[in-house]
C-alpha cells in the first residue's frame, strides 16, 4: 500500500479546516451532523457480525469495534469541553491518551450496542444545548493543553461534526470495500 493510499484511509474526508468566518448556516450544518452522526453509525454498523467489528478500517488501524467505542469516548470529552468553555472563563481543558483508551478491556471487546446507545443519548443532550447557544456562547473557548491552543465554542463544534463525519467515513469505507 502507498503512503499516499494509506493517507487516503486515514482521512476520507480531508482534515478538519476551520473555516475563518464561522457562519450561522455553517454552524447549523455542523450540529445537523451531529445530529443525525448515531442514525448514521448504527444503519452502517448494526447488521455487522462480531468477526466483522474485529477488522481493522486500515492496516495497523483500530478494529470497527474499538473505533465506534472510540467516537463514543471522544464525544463524551467534546460534550464535557462544551460545557467548560460555556461555564468558566477560558478553562485548561485535560487531554486524554485516546490510543490508550482504545486499548483498554471495554474498547477491545464491549458489545457496540453500548457505545451506540451512549451516543443516541450523548447527541441528543449535546444537540438540545448547541441549538439553544447565543453568538456570546460561541465566541467562548477552551485551552487545549497540547500547545496552549484557544479553541473557540463555534470551532469545537466544527471539529466534533468532522470527527464523526471522519470516522462515518473511515466505517463506510471499510463496509465497502468488504462489500458488506
Amino acid at each position: 500500500m502507498t503512503e499516499q493510499e494509506l493517507e487516503q484511509l486515514k482521512y476520507p474526508i480531508g482534515k478538519f479546516e476551520c473555516p475563518e468566518l464561522i457562519t450561522e448556516a455553517q454552524i447549523d450544518k455542523w450540529i445537523l451532523d451531529l445530529q443525525l452522526l448515531p442514525e448514521r453509525i448504527q444503519a452502517l454498523v448494526t447488521s455487522l457480525t462480531s468477526e466483522q467489528l474485529e477488522t481493522p478500517y486500515r492496516p495497523d488501524g483500530w478494529s470497527l469495534r474499538q473505533l465506534i467505542h472510540h467516537i463514543a469516548d471522544s464525544h463524551h470529552h467534546s460534550y464535557t469541553r462544551f460545557k467548560w468553555a460555556l461555564s468558566e472563563d477560558e478553562p485548561l481543558i485535560k487531554a486524554y491518551e485516546e490510543k490508550e483508551w482504545s486499548s483498554l478491556f471495554d474498547a477491545r471487546t464491549a458489545p457496540i450496542i453500548l457505545s451506540l446507545n451512549y451516543l443516541v443519548a450523548l447527541h441528543a443532550k449535546l444537540v438540545y444545548l448547541l441549538k439553544g447557544l447565543s453568538a456570546t456562547d460561541l465566541k467562548k473557548v477552551y485551552v487545549h493543553p497540547e500547545g496552549n491552543v484557544r479553541v473557540s465554542v463555534a470551532e469545537n463544534i466544527g471539529k466534533y461534526a468532522w470527527h464523526g463525519n471522519h470516522h462515518l467515513a473511515q466505517i463506510r469505507g471499510l463496509v465497502t470495500r468488504m462489500d458488506w
